[in-house]
């Protein structure tokens, strides 16, 4: 899912609203809307990460976030904000990928 980084919540929404998107999560700092016939095609907005020093280019949500972190880890990727559970009920860590995009791999709890 792409996250965009946006001073405009507003205008994204009403824009992302005209694609047929629905919003289905707002933080007040990141605004998730999903396409209500195909719920995983999603995209996200944010002013900036509540807990990490960056924000992140996309976020890809995996079986188990432990052994993703164990495997980036171990490759010697970057990683850019750790392994953490977050108050919003997901466990989560940052990585650069090859192509120096921040990736925001997660598990909902």
């Amino acid at each position: 899912m792409p996250v965009i980084s946006s001073e405009a919540a507003e205008e994204s929404r009403e824009f992302y609203g005209l694609l047929g998107f629905e919003e289905v999560m707002n933080h007040g700092w990141i605004v998730t809307m999903a396409s209500p016939s195909t719920p995983a095609a999603q995209v996200s907005f944010m002013t900036s990460d509540k807990t990490a020093p960056v924000n992140p280019d996309m976020s890809v949500e995996v079986d188990d976030v432990d052994a993703a972190y164990a495997a980036v880890r171990d490759s010697g990727a970057e990683i850019v904000h750790p392994l953490q559970d977050e108050e919003w009920g997901v466990r989560r860590f940052f990585v650069r990928d090859p192509n120096g995009r921040v990736v925001n791999v997660l598990s909902h709890r």
